[in-house]
């Protein structure tokens, strides 16, 4: 019988995940054993529904549990040479599958200082707005489907937009997609077979590593320091492990905020070259970057990188409009793939952000919204520093601080007892290659001016 002490000085998830744990590893809990359901679970033990969540979470990113939809979390069979590697959660796996569920089923929890997109009232509304009125006007067949790679007005509008960042690319080998995430989706399934050693950055885009993990792939972290990359360690990595695809975002990285400079983009792609690597390059924050910086895609010129970008960021994530540019060969397989898992994107959308683009206000716009996000850098970075978080990077731009406070260790327990307070957080091990315990914690700038968050980490802190 598992016995849980509120008292003791080992959080209540740790007490669980030890319990149950040592309990299957001794034959209490036999394979294929169903567990009381979450509510049963937090009735039975009086403790909070979030608690037993991060509990199990954590028991099946180990390999002791699978969580079975509408059926509930089962005893897993496990290898009997040691215990199961963290990364290979399968396709079921509580964080995979499910935490992307929670993530926006939480979208009503009054202060969002975890999540990862932008109030509404920062985006370009008005500019959405106009363009409903103009399509509502416009007398354009909107019957059946798109093209197969997108509305192709749209597609040149992006070229010559890439343009202008040193990316030369032809309406041919740009692909419309459904949001970055399908267009990271499309390429991890051209690219990632199961069992294939994967570059990731590390701490990395939570989406592409859940996305990774169903497919099976053996992730390899590649540090990110406050400067960029880890050259050095990137370098053993790809020498060990022979990787064949490296995931990764230079600028203004998720969740940490980092930028990569120019000359680490030239060692990273001579590192490719010399290994035959191909890079996917997650560029979905070009437009919150004050800076005219460099891509990879610019200095590689689509030789060896697969380059993502998308609008959900500054026009709406409602519109759900991506991209992805690539070699015409490589494009090819993925439009096949695009029509496969969804036929065409919705040209509707498409027109849509294609009159948000045109708007004569976008610059004006996208001007605004780099020194909001600027100066909520400055204001949240300095509270946290003023309460004795640690921050890793001090960007200045996009929408996120990676933070850490040497009096809160275990983030995961921090953010279910805020989800109380009706605050989410961004406990950092959801971004680790691995799933790792750490005591990092994304913030978003954008919704971490709330006072409630500061009255929340001031109780936590005594």
């Amino acid at each position: 019988m598992l016995i849980l002490d509120a008292q003791a000085p080992v959080p209540l998830v740790t007490q669980i995940v030890q319990g149950l744990g040592r309990q299957i590893d001794e034959g209490g809990l036999r394979e294929g054993a169903k567990l009381p359901s979450i509510r049963q679970f937090a009735q039975s033990h009086q403790v909070s529904v979030f608690t037993v969540v991060e509990a199990y979470d954590r028991l099946v990113a180990q390999g002791f549990l699978v969580s079975r939809p509408h059926s509930g979390f089962f005893v897993r069979r496990r290898a009997a040479a040691g215990p199961a590697e963290v990364p290979q959660v399968g396709p079921l796996g509580f964080d995979s599958a499910w935490y992307m569920r929670r993530i926006f089923e939480n979208r009503h929890l009054a202060v969002k200082a975890g999540c990862g997109w932008l109030p509404g009232d920062w985006l370009f509304e008005d500019g959405l707005r106009r363009g409903l009125r103009a399509l509502a006007a416009d007398d354009a067949d909107l019957g059946g489907y798109g093209d197969p790679k997108g509305y192709p007005p749209l597609r040149q509008a992006i070229c010559e937009d890439l343009a202008e960042q040193q990316v030369p690319v032809r309406p041919a080998q740009l692909l419309l997609t459904q949001g970055s995430s399908q267009a990271l989706d499309l390429a991890v399934r051209r690219l990632v077979r199961a069992g294939d050693a994967v570059l990731v950055d590390d701490p990395g885009y939570a989406n592409l590593l859940f996305s990774l993990r169903f497919q099976g792939a053996r992730l390899i972290g590649v540090p990110r320091t406050p400067q960029g990359y880890d050259l050095a360690a990137l370098e053993a990595l790809v020498a060990e492990h022979r990787p064949k695809v490296f995931f990764t975002q230079p600028r203004l990285q998720s969740p940490t905020g980092s930028v990569a400079p120019l000359g680490q983009l030239h060692r990273v792609l001579q590192v490719a070259e010399k290994h035959d690597l191909t890079i996917v390059e997650n560029d979905i924050y070009l437009e919150l970057d004050p800076q005219p910086r460099p891509s990879l895609a610019s200095l590689d010129q689509l030789a060896r990188v697969l380059y993502i970008g998308s609008y959900s960021k500054t026009i709406s994530p409602n519109i759900r409009v991506g991209y992805v540019a690539a070699h015409p060969d490589l494009l090819d397989d993925l439009a096949q793939l695009k029509m496969i898992s969804g036929l065409t994107s919705a040209e509707f959308g498409e027109r849509l952000a294609l009159s948000a683009l045109q708007d004569g206000r976008r610059r004006k716009h996208l001007k605004g919204l780099r020194e909001r996000l600027a100066e909520a850098h400055q204001q949240v970075g300095g509270r946290l520093a003023e309460l004795g978080f640690e921050l890793f990077a001090r960007p200045g731009a996009g929408m996120f601080v990676w933070a850490r406070h040497p009096a809160l260790p275990d983030p995961p327990a921090l953010a279910n007892r805020a989800a109380e307070q009706d605050i989410m957080f961004g406990p950092g091990h959801l971004f680790r290659a691995g799933l790792e315990p750490t005591e990092w914690m994304r913030f978003n700038v954008a919704f971490s001016g709330d006072e409630r968050l500061y009255s929340f980490l001031r109780a936590e802190l005594g």
